[in-house]
C-alpha cells in the first residue's frame, strides 16, 4: 500500500517551501489538497495550497461524511476551519506515494483513517526565536499584517507541539530547517530508503506468491 508522507511543524518552520520543493525533487509524490474556511493570503491559489471554500460548504460535508479530518480555530478574524475531505483524491490505481502538509492532531486522524503504518511524519523544526522573527518579517508582507494573529499562532504551537504531544504521536526524528538544502537532502534520503524497502517488500510478496502457485495447483 502506498506511503502517505505528512509534513508537520510550528508555524514558520518553513513547511510550504520545503512541500513545493519535494514535489519537484521527487516528481513520483501524488498530492492531496486540503480545504480550509479561512482567506487566501497573498500569493495563494486556490487548488494549490489549499481549496478555500465557505463553512456552509463544510456543514455540507459534515452531514454527508467526507471529513477524513477537521480542525477549527479561534483566530482574531473568527473561526478558521481546515479539513481533509474524502474527495476522490486518495483513490490511486498505482502504489503512488502521496505528500500532505498538516498539523499533529490531524496526523493522528490521519493514521486513524489510514492505520498507522501507512503515514510518514515528517517533522520540521526551527529554534523558536528564528521562527518567530521569519513569522514577523513573513507577515509584513500581508496588506494589512496582522501581528496579532502570529502572536495567537506562535502561543499555540507551543501547546500544539508539546514533547508530551508528539511523543504520544510516535514523533521521534526532527528534520532541522536551518538551511533549506541540508534539510531537503535529510528528507530525500529517508524517503529513498522508505520506498526502496516498499519495493522491496512488494518484490518478496510477488515471488512467494509465484513460488507458491505451482503447489497449490498441485494439491488439487
Amino acid at each position: 500500500m502506498s506511503k502517505i508522507y505528512y509534513i508537520m511543524g510550528k508555524s514558520a518552520t518553513g513547511k510550504d517551501t520545503i512541500y513545493k520543493n519535494l514535489l519537484k525533487l521527487w516528481p513520483k509524490f501524488k498530492t492531496i489538497v486540503p480545504y480550509t474556511t479561512r482567506p487566501s493570503r497573498q500569493g495563494e491559489r486556490d487548488g494549490v495550497e489549499y481549496f478555500f471554500t465557505s463553512p456552509e460548504r463544510l456543514e455540507e460535508w459534515k452531514s454527508s461524511g467526507k471529513i477524513i479530518e477537521l480542525r477549527t480555530y479561534d483566530t482574531v478574524m473568527g473561526p478558521w476551519s481546515y479539513f481533509t475531505v474524502d474527495d476522490g483524491q486518495f483513490e490511486t490505481e498505482q502504489d503512488e506515494a502521496f505528500l500532505m502538509i498538516g498539523t499533529p492532531e490531524a496526523y493522528k486522524k490521519m493514521c486513524r483513517y489510514f492505520g498507522q503504518k501507512r503515514i510518514v511524519p515528517l517533522y520540521i523544526e526551527v529554534p523558536d526565536g528564528e521562527r518567530l522573527m521569519r513569522a514577523v518579517e513573513r507577515e509584513s508582507t500581508q496588506n494589512p499584517p496582522n501581528y496579532r494573529e502570529v502572536c495567537r499562532r506562535y502561543l499555540a504551537d507551543e501547546d500544539d507541539f508539546s514533547e508530551e504531544n508528539l511523543a504520544g504521536l510516535g514523533i521521534n526524528k526532527r528534520f532541522l530547517n536551518r538551511d533549506i538544502e541540508s534539510c531537503l537532502s535529510e528528507i530525500l534520503s529517508d524517503i529513498r530508503a522508505l520506498e526502496a524497502q516498499a519495493l522491496e517488500t512488494k518484490e518478496e510478496a510477488s515471488a512467494q506468491a509465484v513460488r507458491s502457485e505451482p503447489k497449490e495447483q498441485a494439491s488439487k
